[in-house]
């Protein structure tokens, strides 16, 4: 069996983590690869037994999991080395808030054997692609999002206004700081802080949610996600925001955004321990009124 790591970050906290995932992955015989660059910031001399891997194409299919060390967004950023290779993905949360990655570190060695025995299900979750006419460079290898597509307001404290079209139908034009397009996965993400709904995983629809918009009747809406969004951004700044998750790029006025769903999906493993409503209720401490 050959199992990923991933780490977009190293603390020097998280020491004894990396040595106890490495150690009971070592000591059940698995083949173990390391993000080349998270390898080289590692100290444990456990090290020395694994390989290293670079970048999306030298991720074999034939990983049985990729397990990403830190917070939401280290997930957000092995997302980009998987792609559409069906890889699933386990977090081990070091961070914070820890939506997506839900390993607490005092069920690591449990929920490592479940991974090597294949105790876990599978939740599928859906990503935006985004496309501009004119072509960015910036948008073109990593143009994929997991969590939202966000266009946001550059360099000025001046609204942006963005026409928004639903496959080729036009919507409305938002007058405000911006524009978030979520999938399910990232409605508990930026959407969320700005007013959006909490969709379970496995809903197929998409979020729109405007950031703080001066047309306050403008609201949060959720569409079926095989829809095809255009969106066209004009303001009083020359460039505007696109983010794809926690990737950033400038985008001019007046180019053309296309959002839709990708072929593709990725494969988040879950536990019967850490699932996602025990998740939500948790770090969003749902029931804790004493009334309940």
């Amino acid at each position: 069996m050959k199992i990923a790591i991933f780490g977009q970050y190293y603390q020097s906290a998280t020491d004894e983590i990396i040595e106890k995932v490495l150690q009971v992955l070592i000591d059940n015989n698995v083949d173990i690869i390391i993000e080349e660059q998270f390898f080289n910031s590692i100290t444990t001399s456990l090290k020395n037994k694994c390989n290293t891997y670079a970048n999306h194409d030298e991720l074999e299919d034939n990983i049985e999991a990729l397990i990403s060390i830190g917070g939401d967004g280290t997930i957000l950023r092995a997302v980009t080395y998987v792609r559409n290779k069906k890889i699933p993905i386990v977090g081990i949360n070091t961070g914070r808030l820890g939506f997506l990655a839900t390993v607490q570190i005092k069920n690591i060695e449990p929920l490592l054997l479940k991974i090597l025995s294949k105790e876990y299900t599978i939740s599928k979750r859906s990503l935006l692609s985004l496309t501009c006419t004119p072509r960015n460079p910036d948008l073109v290898d990593l143009n994929f999002a997991l969590n939202e597509v966000t266009v946001s307001r550059k360099d000025t404290t001046s609204m942006i206004t963005i026409d928004t079209y639903l496959n080729g139908e036009y919507l409305t034009s938002y007058w405000a700081d911006g524009l978030i397009i979520s999938t399910p996965t990232g409605s508990t993400g930026y959407s969320l802080s700005c007013g959006g709904p909490v969709l379970t995983p496995e809903v197929k629809s998409l979020v729109i949610t405007p950031i703080a918009p001066h047309n306050l009747n403008a609201r949060p809406l959720v569409i079926p996600d095989d829809t095809e969004i255009e969106l066209k951004v004009s303001g009083r700044e020359e460039q505007y925001l696109v983010s794809l998750d926690s990737r950033i790029t400038s985008v001019t006025n007046e180019t053309l955004l296309k959002i839709k769903k990708t072929p593709f999906e990725i494969n988040m493993i879950e536990f019967s321990e850490e699932g996602f409503l025990k998740t939500i209720r948790k770090k969003l401490l749902w029931g804790e009124d004493r009334r309940n």
